[in-house]
């Protein structure tokens, strides 16, 4: 199966960008809801409706939810061009739909995402939330947990750009977790199922971004609720997309998450995950926080009356105004950069740094600068 031209048919043309907010997806979940599948299962802290979708006859059940953080929109994209593949009458949805009953909550958070913020408008992270249940939108999802009784469990996320595949100087464009269930991380019968289907989704992945695909940290936090899940019995896979290069909008990365969807469910269908894939589980690198958006090299600067060659790196702040997400990028770290990467990495040459301000790079100051007497930057990029 080409997923590559699966993904150019069902992408889901009327969601692009990183700002996805209830609004938008509203009525892709009305032309879904031929039979009554679209159920609103309660409201937000604003009074949001939070609804979830249920599609197939399956024996195998799957339970997945997104944009938890409300500002981490990637794997919902991902997840309605999945749901384009299901409501396609082809041949292969329905072998999916006939393997596999899924309920999804497509958007937990949809205050938060109305907001763009990790948290919901009380300003607590549901991700922290699954013991105390102190938010109705946390409520709900383990309400639906507990009423759906799901074989596995999708948790689907985004991260930042600053985190790369080991030390290989490639972005984590993908990275998962099969969550720990308890303080010593050990592997039971659960996890295992976990560890083998992320293990034959990274195998599929390793064709398409070869070495940029991550592990995420799995130790053991039961607020967590992958590692609340997965300490209940139920394989939890933690999805969490990430950079792909020049993709801040997050449009090529959004085709990998539905590769692993896709992928991973045609695996499980068949049956034909890896018995023991720990293995190859823990050959996939780890996480780690190696990269900044933009990094300078070889600036001369004028610091008191000496001309001394600094390094530094800026950072971009996604910040809504006026319903848009900007990309403002502002200096995040001056001097030694060594064993970090750059998206964009610019060699200054030793060209002298100057600024409308007191002609030094100074932490948390917009990227707005001069090399030498020609070159203007303007949000930390070259002006043409």
């Amino acid at each position: 199966m080409n997923l590559e031209e699966l993904f150019n048919r069902y992408k889901e043309q009327s969601i692009q960008g990183r700002y996805i907010t209830l609004e938008a997806i509203e009525p892709l979940l009305e032309k879904f809801n031929t039979d009554n599948q679209v159920q609103v299962i309660g409201k937000s802290v604003l009074e949001k409706q939070i609804y979830k979708y249920e599609i197939g006859q399956g024996k195998i059940r799957i339970f997945m939810w997104s944009q938890m953080h409300g500002n981490e929109s990637t794997t919902t994209k991902g997840l309605f061009d999945f749901l384009n593949v299901l409501n396609s009458g082809s041949g292969f949805a329905l072998q999916l739909l006939n393997t596999f009953t899924f309920c999804c909550i497509p958007m937990l958070n949809p205050d938060g995402a109305e907001l763009y913020t990790r948290e919901n408008a009380n300003k607590i992270d549901l991700n922290r939330d699954s013991q105390n249940l102190t938010q109705p939108e946390s409520r709900l999802l383990r309400e639906t947990f507990e009423a759906f009784k799901p074989d596995y469990c999708y948790n689907l996320h985004d991260q930042r750009t600053i985190f790369g595949v080991g030390d290989t100087g490639k972005p984590a464009t993908l990275s998962f977790l099969a969550p720990a269930y308890n303080e010593e991380r050990e592997v039971n019968e659960s996890r295992m199922k976990a560890i083998n289907l992320i293990a034959g989704m990274n195998e599929v992945l390793q064709k398409y971004i070869p070495n940029q695909v991550g592990r995420f940290d799995d130790s053991f936090n039961i607020n967590c609720i992958g590692d609340t899940f997965q300490n209940l019995g139920v394989p939890t896979v933690l999805f969490e997309a990430g950079h792909f290069q020049d993709d801040y909008e997050r449009e090529e990365t959004r085709k990998y998450v539905f590769v692993a969807l896709v992928s991973g469910f045609e695996l499980l269908s068949e049956n034909d995950i890896v018995g023991n894939g720990i293995g190859k589980y823990l050959n996939i690198s780890q996480n780690k926080v190696v990269f900044y958006d933009l990094m300078y090299k070889n600036v001369k600067i004028n610091y008191d009356g000496n001309e001394i060659i600094t390094n530094f790196a800026a950072q971009y702040k996604e910040e809504l105004v006026d319903g848009k997400i900007c990309f403002n990028a502002y200096i995040i770290q001056i001097g030694d950069l060594e064993n970090h990467f750059g998206h964009l990495v610019y060699d200054a040459k030793e060209e002298l740094y100057k600024d409308d301000f007191d002609n030094l790079p100074k932490v948390n100051q917009k990227a707005n600068f001069y090399l030498g007497n020609t070159k203007e930057f303007v949000n930390g990029l070259i002006k043409s």
